[in-house]
């Protein structure tokens, strides 16, 4: 029997593949005469290829809400999510538009802040923000850019639109699972591969690299690139070990390196060798003990000073954070048009700001029918949905809300598109958002065609963050 039999819809979502009663849209009809012609058996089998796959290959993620903190092999769905490339063009035009603004407000509120003094954003909302680090002010990065590497989150609404629903521009994790899962589509469904004109996304590790060597503060020909792990334990290693593997740079821990006069250092057989660019996948809190966190055992004493100086440049920059705020988040279609005096490409989620009471008030008398969001959490965590939440969890969400008000959000409950995935031998439809990746270079920015598709494993959750135990699937950019 085909796996294709008795699709449900969700009459409040929009469905990547269907438009109707197994009625698949124009750009998945090939995807989807491959499944109507294949039986259960096979399809089963070929998604035990698939674990295999990724069993071999390691490709781990560390569920930590589970409460046991144990590697997972990353849940990997083989229909894939395909996007029409001139809709792609539309994401990549407007989240290239974004980072511009976000990086030009990240220089702005660490130099003059202008907007600031413009009355656009409101000072104690950036200065009150967690992530926003004093000891910045006034430090010059390389060619001014902030966000080296970006994750933009995407989702689309129950009418086909797609909207910005956060950024990430700390340490975004995810393009690892990007491309492994692209391998293994094409070692599981050449066939579909050979119908389809599906966009390269294997470039990455290369445009990675040249942003990396790009940036070195040295004038050498050779640059020493390392990338900084917090370890094992961390549970995006698996995508540390696969970067540094696929750019060829070595992978280190804090006590691989050793500052002195002011300059990086790592230990090697050979002797000290000076490093001129770290792309760091540890949090800034935990950079450097003699600055920020003083207990932090994953950082590197006197860093910070060695970056000040120039001595040694660090991806992402130092003080990102206060752009990722949820709260800062609301303002950035007006930095788009206050930097770049342009219009908004793509759409933010309307926001109630629950730091302006009029906008609280307003939110409390549905709060049933909101997302409320702590504004410095991320990986779903801190989250109440209203409409699946009790009286009694709504009354006390509130009253966290109001011992702190500028720490939280609340947004209208958006039904995800929804995308088929197999489960118990039939498909069935799982909301799914969307992260694309972008490269800021001193030669631009740069997109690969395509991104991360999460998907909430949950029948009618919400919730696709893969910290919460979601999936992914591959995604097709198609010409």
């Amino acid at each position: 029997m085909s796996i294709v039999v008795d699709y449900p819809e969700y009459a409040k979502a929009f469905d990547e593949m269907f438009s109707g009663f197994e009625k698949p849209r124009e750009h998945y009809k090939e995807v989807f005469e491959t499944l109507q012609n294949m039986e259960k058996t096979q399809f089963k089998e070929k998604e035990l290829l698939a674990k295999l796959v990724s069993m071999n290959q390691g490709i781990t993620f560390t569920v930590y809400s589970d409460g046991k903190g144990i590697e997972r092999i990353f849940p990997f769905d083989l229909i894939p999510r395909i996007i029409l490339k001139q809709e792609w063009d539309t994401i990549n035009l407007g989240i290239q538009q974004r980072i511009k603004a976000l990086n030009l407000f990240l220089y702005d509120i660490y130099h003059d802040g202008n907007i600031l003094k413009d009355n656009l954003i409101p000072s104690d909302l950036v200065y009150s923000c967690p992530d926003y680090i004093p000891e910045m002010k006034g430090v010059n990065v390389p060619h001014g850019i902030y966000t080296h590497i970006s994750g933009i989150d995407i989702i689309r609404d129950a009418d086909g639109e797609y909207y910005v629903l956060e950024d990430n521009l700390r340490t975004p994790s995810g393009i690892s699972y990007v491309l492994e899962n692209r391998i293994i589509m094409k070692r599981i469904f050449p066939e579909i591969f050979k119908e389809n004109s599906v966009l390269r996304v294997d470039s990455y590790p290369s445009l990675l690299h040249d942003m990396l060597a790009s940036i070195s503060p040295s004038g050498k020909e050779k640059q020493n690139i390392v990338l900084l792990t917090p370890g094992v334990y961390n549970s995006a290693y698996y995508e540390h070990v696969f970067l540094a593997s696929q750019m060829g740079i070595q992978l280190v821990e804090n006590y691989d390196l050793i500052v002195s006069d002011y300059k990086v250092y790592m230990k090697t057989i050979d002797g000290l060798k000076q490093v001129d660019v770290i792309y760091k996948r540890v949090d800034d809190s935990f950079i450097d003990p003699q600055v920020f966190k003083k207990d932090s055992l994953l950082g590197l004493p006197g860093l910070f000073e060695c970056y000040k100086r120039g001595n040694v440049t660090l991806v992402n920059a130092i003080g990102n954070g206060v752009a990722d705020d949820k709260a800062i988040y609301t303002y950035v279609p007006d930095m788009i048009r206050y930097y770049l005096n342009e219009t908004p490409i793509l759409k933010n989620i309307p926001t109630f700001r629950m730091g302006i009471e009029e906008e609280r008030e307003e939110a409390f008398k549905k709060m049933d029918q909101l997302v409320v969001k702590a504004t410095n959490q991320s990986g779903g965590y801190g989250m109440l949905i209203g409409i699946d939440a009790t009286k009694e969890e709504i009354e006390n969400y509130k009253k966290k809300i109001l011992e702190n008000p500028r720490n939280y959000i609340a947004q209208p409950t958006i039904q995800l598109s929804t995308s088929p995935c197999f489960f118990n031998g039939s498909l069935e439809p799982r909301h799914i958002d969307f992260r694309p990746f972008a490269i800021y270079s001193p030669k631009g920015i740069n997109l690969i065609p395509g991104g991360l598709t999460r998907v909430a494993l949950k029948k009618g959750s919400l919730v696709v963050n893969s910290s919460q135990g979601g999936g992914s699937k591959d995604t097709w950019v198609v010409s």
